[in-house]
């Protein structure tokens, strides 16, 4: 008999390039929709295709997750990813959001004209996603990188980058019920108050 998977009702996965965090959403999606014939799963889906090789990649990903969670939908939100989490949760519905730095990078890069207008459009926005993970009536799965355990980058803007993704990830994680840092595959639980 298969490990019971305890799918809380606010995750945030973590972790570095290939570390697992995509995977163990997928695997929360499967084992969600495996419960219950009613039960569906929603991956909001961030990445935009800004060169060929982002295009490619995206595309590689559709098929490897069409092949591991074939019941699981995809919409895209490159931006307004509250308002997504807000109309496709249910209480019968799981939502992956895959991911986070991605959805910061759209908000960040290329460094807009008007940095004041985007910082502001950006608080508004993160504010509307913590209060959407409160929310939200259904399960929801967020995915992000932890790229601030190593060197500290060259370049202003990269640095404003870390700092922001920093500062998102300490919010998503204050604001969901369970966080967990991935590492070589392995799911290390840093908060679990289901």
């Amino acid at each position: 008999m298969g490990k019971q998977i305890d799918i809380a009702r606010s995750e945030l996965i973590l972790g570095g390039q290939k570390s697992g965090k995509s995977r163990r959403a997928e695997n929360l999606a499967q084992h969600w929709l495996a419960q219950s014939p009613l039960h569906r799963a929603v991956l909001v889906a961030t990445a935009q295709p800004w060169d060929d090789e982002m295009r490619q990649r995206i595309g590689r990903h559709q098929l490897d997750r069409a092949q591991r969670v074939p019941g699981m939908t995809t919409v895209e939100a490159p931006l307004q990813l509250a308002q997504a989490i807000q109309r496709h949760s249910t209480p019968d519905t799981l939502i992956v959001v895959d991911c986070l730095t991605l959805w910061l990078t759209n908000w960040l890069m290329p460094v807009h004209a008007n940095a004041v207008d985007s910082a502001q459009a950006l608080s508004i926005e993160t504010g509307q996603l913590l209060q959407s993970i409160t929310d939200a009536p259904g399960p929801l799965v967020l995915v992000g990188n932890e790229i601030g355990l190593g060197v500290i980058p060259l370049g202003r803007e990269v640095r404003v980058f870390v700092d922001a993704l920093g500062l998102l990830n300490q919010q998503v994680a204050a604001a969901c019920v369970r966080a967990t840092l991935m590492a070589a595959g392995l799911p290390l639980t840093l908060k679990d108050l289901s």
